[in-house]
Order: C-alpha cells, then sequence, then structure tokens
C-alpha cells in the first residue's frame, strides 16, 4: 500500500480528483486529497488560473506542505497539471519521499537539486503548458539530479484528459494512464517491501 497526497490542478478539487482518489484507494492505497482553495472550485481554465493569481503560487506551495507534513514519511506525491507542479516541489525536497506520480504538468527545479525519487509523468502531446521542448529539458534535468523517471506522451489528448467533464477528456488515454499509474505504485509498494 502506498501513502499518496494527490494535489488538485488549478481548477480546484473537481469531481474527477475525488473519482481519482476512489479509483487509487479501491486498489488499495491511502490517499489523502487537500483543498487548497478553501472549497473554491473553478468551470473553466480562465477561472482556475485567476482563483491561483489570488491565492498566490508561494501561498499554494505553503498549504501543500502543510497539508503533506502531518502524513509522515515515505509519502508518494502526486497530482494533476498545478498539483503536478506542487507534488514535484514537495518530493524533490523530501529525501524520504516515496515516489513522483505526475499528471499533467511538471515544475522547474533547481540547478543544484538532487533525488533518488521514482518518477512518472503522464502528458498529453502536444500540451500548450507542457512543450517538447519544455519537457525534453525538464526530462534530462531530473535524470541529472538523479531521479529514476519514466515519461508517458498521448497523442491528441487534451491538456487534462483524464477529468471526463472537461473538454480535454480523452477515455482511451485516461485508461491508459491509470493501468500505467497503477503499476507504478505496485512497484514502488515492491520496492519497498524489499527494503
Amino acid at each position: 500500500m502506498a501513502r499518496i497526497v494527490l494535489f488538485p490542478s488549478a481548477y480546484g478539487l473537481r469531481p474527477a480528483v475525488h473519482a481519482a482518489a476512489d479509483r487509487l484507494r479501491r486498489a488499495g492505497h491511502e490517499v489523502t486529497v487537500p483543498d487548497l482553495y478553501d472549497g473554491r472550485v473553478a468551470d473553466t481554465v480562465e477561472e482556475g488560473m485567476e482563483l491561483k493569481e489570488e491565492i498566490g503560487v508561494d501561498e499554494l506551495l505553503r498549504r501543500a506542505v502543510a497539508a503533506a507534513a502531518p502524513l509522515g514519511r515515505g509519502l508518494v506525491y502526486s497530482g494533476f497539471s498545478m498539483g503536478a507542479s506542487l507534488a514535484q516541489n514537495l518530493a524533490l525536497a523530501d529525501e524520504y519521499a516515496g515516489g513522483l506520480l505526475m499528471f499533467h504538468g511538471t515544475s522547474d527545479l533547481r540547478d543544484d537539486a538532487e533525488t533518488e525519487v521514482a518518477v512518472q509523468l503522464h502528458v498529453a502531446e502536444p500540451d500548450p503548458f507542457e512543450t517538447e521542448d519544455w519537457l525534453n529539458a525538464w526530462y534530462l534535468r531530473m535524470v541529472a539530479a538523479g531521479a529514476d523517471v519514466e515519461v508517458y506522451r498521448y497523442r491528441g489528448a487534451g491538456h487534462i484528459y483524464t477529468d471526463p467533464d472537461l473538454p480535454d477528456h480523452d477515455a482511451e488515454a485516461a485508461e491508459r494512464t491509470w493501468a500505467a499509474a497503477l503499476a507504478f505504485l505496485d512497484e514502488i509498494d515492491s520496492r519497498d517491501a524489499d527494503h
């Protein structure tokens, strides 16, 4: 069983985030889903970006840290789009991170970043928020930092293609994503059991 903290996208805690957490729980994992927007949810990407800007990136990161801190060592950090960016920041700052499972987003990382965390990223191809050049540079920097990185690209899918209530949704890509994500979590579990 992995212990997962799952951060929502800039849309906030939409039904799809709860559904994702439930899917992970049915697979035997313990999942915490922080509400970084204090109950507010966006209906459009523009509204989501406004909420993100209103709260501020530094405050969102502080809220994410505060939500994860009581959960202990060995957490798998995960998230959707903006939430994946937050998850990456927390995982790279946590020497005891159990894994990093990212959907639809990445974050920049410091040149001196060091980590041995196992990372799995799922992104659309192309993705207006995660360009080819950016993803190539991100991958090289993560590997240089010491991470064990897998990247899955889904041609023709929209940005947040796992959310069935958004225009981006791609059911086939979403099912392939979840199959790979659950296998990744099982691998982390077996690795932890061996130590």
